[in-house]
């Protein structure tokens, strides 16, 4: 097999059992509707981890552009082959989409929920707030790439690498996905949300394009600066792109933080109606 198929099939698996376990939870009538979050994060974890066992021997089981453009970052990926593997990528995503559009068909009419519709496909944030989740996606892909750095540099038992890595999945998800459902890779989110809006489902409404430059953006300087950060402090290796990438991050944070510390010193409809009433 080619590296090229490699990433179509993995990334398609990761889809096939990612998607599907959103498509489980919060799609009516499905008999593991209504079984949260954790499900969620323990579905994607294991998604990624057959995604890895099933192609990583052949082309290294990236399936995330992210992890592709931050391990090319620092040297440990040939830059020539990076379109070769986001294009497979994106086009695995894509397939794994559509086949979960087919394992679902009776479900897309039960159910009334346009978003719950879209989030079988795709991420949105819990609040809406795009420098916010732009930070949430940018520090969750960050974590995604280091710590496949910290797990490539132990020593595991033959095998175990990959459910080492769907651990890493679940651990994000956790702890940092409920703010945007944790893309942390555009494939994962723009492929999928491609395949939503081509895709005949029943009421589906919008595919939410106001959105998906997020979950695109913040994992590529996540994943970037994950690399390079791993680089930096456990090699030393400080490199011009990583003060460069470094002061791009710290913008963006400090954007975030000044935007929200605005939006709260702004009364709430809810907060001016009490005080009249008062």
């Amino acid at each position: 097999m080619s590296e090229f198929l490699a990433e179509i099939i993995g990334t398609m698996i990761l889809i096939i059992f990612g998607g599907g376990v959103v498509g489980g939870v919060v799609l009516k009538k499905s008999k593991a509707e209504g079984s949260g979050w954790i499900v969620i994060t323990i579905g994607w974890g294991l998604a990624v981890t057959m995604g890895v066992y099933a192609v990583g021997s052949i082309s290294g089981a990236h399936l995330n552009p992210a992890v592709t453009l931050g391990f090319a970052s620092v040297g440990e990926f040939p830059w020539d082959k990076v379109p070769l593997y986001i294009t497979a990528q994106m086009i695995g995503a894509f397939i794994g989409a559509v086949i979960v559009y087919f394992q679902y068909l009776p479900h897309w009419r039960e159910t009334q929920d346009q978003g719950a519709k879209l989030a079988v496909f795709s991420t949105d944030p819990a609040v809406r707030s795009p420098l916010s989740n732009l930070v949430s996606e940018i520090i969750g892909t960050f974590v995604l790439v280091m710590g496949l750095m910290f797990i490539g540099a132990n020593q595991f038992t033959e095998g175990l690498n990959p459910f080492i890595v769907g651990l890493l999945i679940v651990a994000i998800g956790m702890s940092l996905g409920g703010t945007t459902g944790y893309a942390i890779n555009p494939a994962r989110d723009l492929g999928p949300r491609i395949a939503h809006a081509l895709l005949p489902i029943a009421g589906k409404g919008s595919s939410d394009w106001g959105y998906a430059l997020i979950p695109v953006v913040g994992p590529v300087i996540g994943g970037i600066y994950g690399g390079l950060f791993y680089q930096a402090i456990f090699a030393n290796n400080f490199s011009p792109a990583f003060w460069g990438v470094t002061v791009v991050v710290a913008l963006i944070l400090v954007a975030a933080a000044s935007s929200e510390l605005k939006k709260s010193k702004v009364p709430s409809v809810d907060a001016g109606v009490t005080t009249k009433q008062a």
